[in-house]
């Protein structure tokens, strides 16, 4: 089984236990096929400076140095005296020509969009921001869909597929990113017939998702315990190496903005000791700043968020 798969007893742990039979029910009757939700998105055009007009002066003729009057020419075509005499204008810029960029632009949120978006593979900083964040809201709330998902990060950046579940099976789900393991994410779905209805998100593998109350991957008891802002309890380790959290007794991450859960599963330091990780049995809780569960030294595998 991969390191990814959904646990038992995390999932019974978020109160989705209940949920998961009409789950997979509906699960084994949804489509795999993805429709094209959207165009690819189409980079702003920036809107280009206006031309730089020439200056006007008080003469619209100079003239270099004196010349004799033309007796040939009408008094009101020759240059007076004093028109001869006037300095040289400044150059000035030629119509058409760009206006200069400023030494210290202001630039607005609109326009920093606008560049990012014209650049291959750039994206704007908000949404940057908001692809490597799990909120229990907006784009991840209880009510989105895959439709939404491919609004926000854009179709080309999300499939529909089967991914693992409990005892080896397989459940359809978005996947964000699903070819790049630093920022692939998983929605399962209530409704998986109409990819609507958020049941679960999963973090796992190499992901840099961070979900609610700044949980990620590879986080160690001591520091789950600083997020927490107190010990917290879990199970022991199964045959397969996995602890998972089972309350956080009433700690900070007990209670996510937005209304919903976590669960997390750690695996303990490949250098423990064997001997020890097999003491600390699945069928009995420990707390987190026991002396015994701190010496596997475990770390965050999975992290489950539900609602």
């Amino acid at each position: 089984m991969r390191e990814g798969c959904i646990s038992a007893a995390l999932v019974a742990g978020l109160g989705l236990a209940a949920a998961a039979g009409p789950l997979l029910a509906q699960q084994s009757r949804a489509s795999s096929a993805q429709p094209s939700i959207m165009e690819p998105d189409q980079p702003d055009q920036a809107t280009p400076s206006a031309p730089v007009k020439p200056a006007k002066h008080a003469h619209a003729k100079t003239s270099g140095p004196a010349t004799p009057s033309n007796p040939d020419l009408d008094t009101d075509d020759q240059l007076a005296p004093s028109q001869m005499k006037q300095p040289m204008p400044a150059a000035v810029a030629e119509p058409g020509a760009a206006a200069r960029k400023p030494t210290h632009p202001v630039l607005h949120a609109a326009t920093d969009a606008a560049s990012a978006s014209a650049v291959p593979g750039a994206r704007p900083a908000s949404q940057a921001a908001r692809a490597q964040v799990v909120t229990c809201s907006g784009t991840f709330a209880k009510d989105s869909s895959h439709l939404k998902l491919a609004m926000t990060f854009d179709s080309r950046n999300i499939a529909f597929t089967d991914v693992e579940s409990t005892g080896g099976t397989k459940v359809p789900a978005s996947v964000l990113f699903p070819n790049d393991a630093k920022r692939r994410l998983e929605v399962w779905w209530s409704n998986p017939a109409a990819r609507s209805g958020t049941y679960l998100i999963v973090i796992n593998g190499k992901s840099t998702w961070t979900a609610p109350g700044d949980m990620k991957l590879g986080l160690t008891l001591a520091q789950l315990e600083k997020l927490n802002h107190k010990p917290f309890k879990l199970k022991g380790f199964t045959k397969d190496g996995t602890a998972t959290v089972s309350d956080w007794d009433g700690g900070a991450l007990a209670a996510l903005p937005g209304g919903c859960k976590s669960g997390l599963s750690l695996r303990p330091d490949p250098k423990a000791s064997a001997d020890a990780i097999a003491a600390l049995t699945a069928d009995k809780e420990y707390s987190s700043s026991d002396p015994a569960i701190r010496a596997a030294k475990p770390a965050v595998s999975e992290i489950l968020i539900g609602y």
